[in-house]
């Protein structure tokens, strides 16, 4: 784990929110699953899990565009309609918490300090996948990319979610996998923690990112909490 403040363990934080997709739970399998039966579909061949797996934050239309570099507009559209019809239907069902999350989350709620999601995911595919992770009780706030009229970077999201969880913005650590998210949190005057555990690509520059720190694990941050 690395900081960059100076005065880390001065620093109080009384609320933690995280991006879902690649920093909570891995959902990569449920998207490329879905992508895969798309592109059977269309008569294109299969493409891998660790191929796609940098992708799945990025959003549907990406996976498409990746899985079809070569491909028309129109093509990509149909494989991102199709993607999404099928993800409806596996939606939870091969994803998992990242490791190290669920003792994150109860180390959270042993301190009663309380946690909640902001995602770019629309409320129709979040609300289910929460359910399928068991999390819905135990979240005081989740905020979904139709929440509000603007997604991640911009700041409504992340406010709305400050709102309902009653906590000052710079009270506030938020955990992302992607830039857009360390935007959102440090416009929002939120600290921002990059998930390096994330689907981070080779090609991302997190160390250019607006953020407050640096997690190697969901366990680094217990340590940063404790």
């Amino acid at each position: 784990m690395t900081t960059h403040l100076d005065e880390a363990s001065s620093v109080s934080i009384k609320a933690v929110l995280f991006d879902l997709d690649g920093t909570l739970a891995d959902t990569a399998p449920d998207l490329v699953a879905a992508l895969n039966m798309g592109l059977a579909e269309l008569g294109y061949p299969q493409v891998s899990l660790e191929e796609m797996r940098h992708v799945a934050s990025d959003g549907s239309m990406a996976l498409a565009k990746a899985a079809l570099p070569e491909a028309s507009e129109e093509v990509h559209l149909k494989a991102q309609q199709l993607l999404l019809s099928f993800y409806t239907h596996v939606n939870g069902q091969f994803c998992r918490l990242f490791a190290g999350i669920a003792e994150l989350l109860a180390h959270l709620d042993h301190r009663g300090i309380p946690f909640g999601i902001v995602t770019n995911k629309p409320a129709r595919y979040t609300r289910p996948l929460i359910a399928a992770l068991g999390l819905t009780q135990s979240m005081k706030t989740v905020i979904s990319g139709d929440s509000t009229l603007y997604a991640k970077p911009h700041t409504a999201p992340m406010l709305l979610a400050s709102q309902q969880i009653e906590c000052k913005n710079q009270e506030i650590l938020y955990l992302g996998d992607a830039k857009r998210d360390l935007v959102a949190a440090r416009a929002s005057g939120m600290l921002g923690g990059v998930a390096l555990w994330g689907y981070i690509d080779e090609a991302d520059t997190p160390d250019n990112w607006p953020s407050d720190y640096h997690f190697d694990s969901p366990l680094d941050v217990i340590k940063f909490l404790s």
